[in-house]
């Protein structure tokens, strides 16, 4: 019964409301996240600069993008291949298009009911637009102690394991040693309060990022000539055209959005508790910059991931194995076995920023 229940909410029921709210955010704003697609450059180069003893729009970013760039992105995508074969990365790209739009109102709500506390910075979130906006504190309350609960146990937990699991297959790693590490550099952190917290994600998110992206870019030039070959698996086989994942369509719509919103977390209210931190001008700023996150959360990096898979030559339709130890040995297949340390050391960082 309970798995019945999950297949249900985290397959028919999370399409219905991820994809089709933000599809309904997209027509009635007259598709904000391309309208703006291009101020969203503008808006990135002006978060930089921010306002004394206030967090910027930059470091809102920085936060953000370390809470999206996680385990999903690595392992996720590989999980995504495996179960959905190349038409699930289409469906990770259309649940990204319209989960701008969501990513775009969730933040600017943020922003305009945010509340400045005691120490000068300020506090928001799906938490408190539902207080202050629809006047409803007790859901409010079952909003605040669901994402708690979410994300306190449920979502570290996978994260954690993600980690330990990565460094035990390349490091061969005790994971209850990995964990304890893991535990002390985190607490470390978290002492300093959220501006400690936005200082490490300033510094490490971006290091991390690139590095990711350029190794596997070289992966990528290295197979170039059969990028276009492979975009046109990807489209076929999003709609069941491509003979060989033809018996996959209902697996790669569903394990495209599942992995898409775990990758992205467009829609699911925890983004808004950190662009509400940001001193911006005005609150849909800050709603253009969310946005532009979830872009770059899915059409950049877990993009990616998943040429980085299916141009490895190590993927094969029916491939039996976890996410990450197809990712790092898609790697390794083409680059050596300091492809699967790489990855190793990519995810930790991804996970622990993301924590």
């Amino acid at each position: 019964m309970l798995e019945a229940l999950n297949d249900f909410l985290s397959g028919k029921l999370l399409i219905v409301l991820i994809v089709g709210l933000g599809g309904y955010f997209t027509i009635r704003s007259r598709f904000v996240q391309f309208r703006h697609f291009a101020h969203m450059f503008t808006v990135f180069k002006e978060s930089l600069r921010g306002q004394a003893g206030q967090l910027s729009s930059f470091q809102a970013l920085m936060l953000s993008l370390a809470g999206r760039v996680g385990a999903g992105n690595i392992a996720g995508v590989g999980i995504a291949v495996t179960l959905g074969g190349p038409g699930a990365v289409f469906w990770m790209w259309v649940t990204a298009l319209v989960g701008m739009a969501s990513s775009f109102f969730e933040c600017t709500l943020a922003q305009v009911y945010k509340r400045a506390d005691g120490d000068g910075l300020y506090r928001g979130g799906p938490a408190y637009y539902i207080q202050h906006g629809l006047k409803l504190k007790s859901m409010a309350i079952v909003f605040s102690v669901l994402l708690l609960v979410t994300y306190g146990f449920a979502f570290i937990g996978l994260q954690s394991y993600t980690v330990t699991h990565s460094l035990q297959n390349a490091f061969a790693f005790d994971p209850s040693h990995t964990g304890i590490v893991l535990a002390v550099l985190l607490a470390v952190t978290f002492i300093g309060g959220i501006k400690r917290i936005a200082a490490v994600s300033d510094l490490l998110v971006p290091v991390k990022t690139l590095a990711y992206i350029g190794v596997t870019l070289y992966v990528i030039g290295t197979q170039i000539e059969h990028v276009p070959a492979m975009l046109e698996t990807i489209f076929k086989s999003a709609f069941g055209l491509d003979p060989a994942f033809g018996g996959l369509l209902g697996s790669a719509i569903v394990m495209g959005v599942k992995r898409g919103v775990f990758a992205n977390e467009a829609g699911l209210g925890s983004a808004p508790n950190v662009a509400a931190v940001a001193a911006v001008k005005h609150p849909g700023a800050q709603g253009v910059v969310q946005a532009f996150s979830v872009f770059l959360d899915t059409f950049l990096i877990c993009t990616c991931t998943a040429l980085l898979i299916l141009l490895s030559g190590f993927y094969t339709p029916g491939f039996e194995g976890d996410g990450i130890v197809l990712t790092q040995n898609s790697l390794a297949a083409v680059v050596g076995d300091w492809g699967r340390v790489f990855v190793s050391v990519a995810l930790s960082l991804f996970v622990f920023t993301c924590i």
